[in-house]
């Protein structure tokens, strides 16, 4: 795709609609929760649930949110060792602060997310397909992106050991502020958007990539 002037894009992202009173709600696997507020803990199973305009707080060993609809939720100083939300379908998730060892939201369809001052052992975003993600103030040790599609999406003061990004697909994806020790293959950067320095330290890897021997 042809870059214009005002490449890349800045992601679109609007803060969760939270009503002023919200209801106590009990976590059941496929349960229909409105304008709820959950305190998780312990291994918790929403599977298949819908949480619409719900408002999070978790100190628990697993959150097993697969397949599950997330519609304005926010999510606040959370520890959860393992955050399932594989195959989710969210529009409008916001964490804030707090430690997750685990964050998979492989195979998700993602519209608006929102992380900030998060850190993560691991973040899975294989065969996602992500549209306006902001991650910002946040460290991620482990960052896989394989075969996810991802459109409008920023990294804003982030540190990362490793990322791998074979076979992504990149639309207005600015990693300029995130600093990445590694990269798993730099073919995978096709369509990203990094600084001059970042280029540089990545040199030896790109030329690597298109077959080019570099020899002093």
């Amino acid at each position: 795709m042809a870059r214009t002037p005002d490449s890349p894009a800045a992601p679109r992202v609007s803060n969760p609609d939270i009503p002023a009173r919200l209801g106590n709600a009990v976590a059941a696997r496929s349960a229909d929760l409105l304008a709820d507020r959950l305190d998780l803990s312990g291994r918790v199973d929403l599977a298949y649930a819908s949480l619409e305009q719900c408002v999070v707080a978790a100190d628990a060993d697993s959150v097993d949110l697969v397949g599950a609809t997330i519609l304005d939720v926010d999510m606040t100083d959370v520890r959860i060792a393992s955050l399932s939300l594989r195959n989710a379908g969210i529009r409008r998730l916001r964490i804030t602060g707090g430690r997750i060892g685990t964050l998979d939201l492989s195979g998700a369809r993602i519209d608006e997310l929102e992380m900030r001052d998060v850190r993560i052992d691991y973040l899975n975003l294989g065969g996602a397909k992500g549209t306006d993600m902001l991650i910002a103030h946040s460290t991620i040790r482990t960052l896989d992106m394989p075969q996810a599609q991802l459109v409008r999406v920023l990294f804003a003061d982030c540190r990362s050991d490793e990322v791998d990004p074979r076979g992504l697909r990149a639309t207005d994806v600015d990693l300029r502020g995130l600093d990445a020790m590694s990269y798993v293959d730099t073919n995978g950067l096709k369509g990203v958007t990094l600084t001059g320095h970042q280029v540089q330290l990545l040199a030896p890897a790109l030329a690597t990539g298109v077959g080019i021997r570099v020899q002093d």
